[in-house]
């Protein structure tokens, strides 16, 4: 499993044919509507054109079922930056400040931003790919059950962060978004926990119905309020980013890439995770932490830097070691499967070919997505003119349709349009989102992780603390907390002051 120049370039020669080149851009294609589209997700496009590996070559079916993947991760972003509704969970992060340059009059360049971020950041971590592959790859080996419970521990801590001044309801949010995910189905026994008798519920809460309804209809039903006739009255005059945009933001591109991009490597461990401790190191390095979530375009920048470097990063561990980091990966492994392909060790000296076209696919479909974006962020950027009696229609049907098609399951319709009344309401007394939707994301693996480390250790909790990788994280979680709590403590005793001196 070493690298080799001469098989790269087999690889890109093979990319390049005319045939690979095509379904490269049809998954492209895909990818980006799928991202844009609310609820869809990556899974579900693949899932959709699985039966395609009945009649199509091994090379350009994978070609384009990934490049349906990091497709998804660019166009995610559009929605949750125009009209704050995140195609993707690792959008989320994106929305909170891309919706606000958007109100500003900045949507084009943030669209610019979020495209040039992604490409970079997919760019660097295809070459972390091609060179490192063996080497990174063997140190997620290294994690066992006790470190990936840490490192979801550490993300979970990242709450205190997210919910600025409202720390009391942040963590509020955090542990509605736990409850929620304890309904249904325990993951290790499979008994049935929270269902109170609703043979509906025994599946679960499904996540995607969860983000649609806090951020569609929520914020339908915030604007259907206040009557807004149109999202927003200020117009966008420029469609590209500054120099000055990329100035600010190129070593955010650079963080994130390497956040995104480690964390990639962890099974379990997803862009959505990524995306928000992208956001929160970029919170903390910047000089003005204030801006975030009023407007940063820092705050674009980091979280689709790390969703993209992620989204690469995770080929690693699938072809490397044959473990599916995600679902989308998960799906990628069963349609090599289904070629009667292997992923894992052997994989890299029995069809060396594959391996290599796909990686150099991965260059190739980066910069057809920078050109696909880029020249079309003034398309994009224009939804925001579009009068809301029109737009709202509109995101109500494609929101349903993304709560439906991922389970085809009438009960997901209603769950969304519970969670979009809990989302107004969040919205009206001043609970922040990003909480709920973080502790939804990361419950499960938390609670699996948990449970297999204390598995191993019949019941002791001293396995967190006795294992160097695990202390590291669980330190670090509990010095992001303690931070953030004197963090609060500081500002409330700074109000006092100010309202005592006025």
């Amino acid at each position: 499993m070493l690298f080799s120049w001469e098989l790269l370039g087999q690889g890109f020669a093979n990319a390049l044919t005319p045939y690979n080149l095509l379904f490269a851009l049809i998954g492209s294609l895909i990818g980006t509507l799928v991202g844009v589209l609310p609820g869809i997700g990556p899974t579900s496009g693949i899932a959709i054109l699985l039966p395609l590996t009945t009649v199509l070559p091994p090379a350009p079916a994978i070609i384009m079922m990934a490049a349906i993947y990091y497709g998804a991760m660019y166009g995610g972003s559009t929605t949750a930056i125009v009209v704050n509704i995140p195609g993707e969970a690792a959008s989320v992060p994106t929305a909170l400040d891309g919706y606000e340059l958007a109100k500003q009059g900045r949507g084009g360049p943030a669209l610019g931003i979020a495209a040039i971020a992604s490409f970079v950041a997919g760019t660097i971590s295809l070459v972390g790919v091609t060179f490192f592959a063996p080497a990174l790859a063997s140190v997620a080996l290294a994690f066992g059950p006790p470190e990936y419970f840490a490192l979801m521990f550490m993300a979970l801590s990242l709450v205190v962060s997210l919910s600025e001044k409202a720390l009391l309801k942040g963590l509020a949010g955090m542990l509605a978004g736990l409850m929620f995910s304890l309904v249904g189905m325990d993951p290790i026994s499979g008994t049935t926990r929270l269902t109170f008798g609703f043979s509906e519920l025994i599946a679960g809460v499904n996540f995607i119905a969860v983000v649609i309804g806090l951020f569609a209809f929520g914020e339908i039903f915030v604007n259907l309020e206040t009557e807004i006739t149109h999202i927003y009255n200020t117009k966008i005059k420029n469609w590209l980013p500054t120099w000055q945009d990329i100035r600010d933001t190129w070593v955010t591109m650079i963080r994130s890439t390497c956040v995104g991009f480690f964390l990639g490597l962890l099974p379990g461990c997803g862009p959505a995770v990524s995306t928000f401790v992208a956001y929160d190191v970029e919170k903390r390095f910047s000089k003005h932490p204030e801006k975030f979530g009023h407007g940063a375009m820092e705050g674009v920048a980091g979280p689709e830097g790390a969703n993209n470097a992620g989204s690469s990063a995770q080929f690693i561990p699938l072809l490397a070691l044959g473990i599916p980091p995600g679902p989308t990966l998960a799906m990628l492994l069963g349609a090599l499967m289904m070629y009667g392909i292997q992923p894992g060790p052997r994989l890299w000296t029995e069809q060396p070919q594959l391996v290599w076209s796909v990686i150099a696919s991965m260059y190739i479909g980066n910069v057809m997505l920078l050109i696909l974006n880029l020249p079309l962020v003034g398309f994009w950027a224009r939804i925001a003119f579009i009068p809301f009696p029109i737009l709202g229609p509109l995101i109500v049907v494609f929101s349903l349709i993304g709560a439906y098609s991922v389970r085809f399951l009438m009960f997901d319709v209603w769950m969304s349009l519970l969670f979009g009344v809990i989302g107004y309401l969040m919205r009206k007394f001043g609970y922040p989102l990003a909480p709920v939707v973080l502790a939804t994301i990361l419950a499960q693996p938390l609670e699996i992780a948990l449970k297999q480390a204390l598995a191993i250790s019949a019941g002791s909790y001293t396995i967190f603390f006795n294992r160097p990788i695990a202390l590291g994280f669980m330190l670090l979680a509990f010095g992001v907390i303690l931070r953030g709590v004197w963090v609060q403590y500081r500002s409330r005793r700074l109000e006092f002051a100010e309202e005592e001196a006025d």
